[in-house]
């Protein structure tokens, strides 16, 4: 009589999962977007006078800055990059890019 192929498979692994040690609690993770006092404010510095808006002020890890800067260049259609801190985006978008983040949670101030 043919056997289930899920009643061959059932103790296969039991023993090497048995054997294994068990993992490590997960260490505790940061919100990746607490709320954050942010700085939306415009350069024109070292960029061939073209106009950056730039969001600085932003405390947590690397991957919520760069989360948290591709759901603006999303949400606005621009372009731009996350570098030494910064979210960077193409053109002058402060007042977009200040009711997003407010719309976010955040509490964001419009600079110069």
């Amino acid at each position: 009589m043919p056997q289930d192929w899920k009643e061959l498979l059932k103790g296969t692994f039991a023993e090497e999962l048995a054997s294994l040690p068990p993992e490590p609690d997960p260490e505790p993770v940061a919100p990746a977007f607490r709320k954050q006092r942010l700085i939306v404010t415009i350069d024109r510095r070292r960029r061939a006078g073209k106009q950056v808006t730039l969001v600085s002020g932003f405390s947590g890890t690397d991957e919520a800055l760069n989360s948290l800067g591709r759901q603006l260049k999303t949400k606005l259609g621009v372009g731009g990059s996350v570098d030494d801190g910064e979210i960077l985006l193409q053109g002058d978008v402060r007042d977009k890019v200040v009711a997003f983040l407010t719309e976010l949670g955040h509490s964001a101030k419009r600079g110069n």
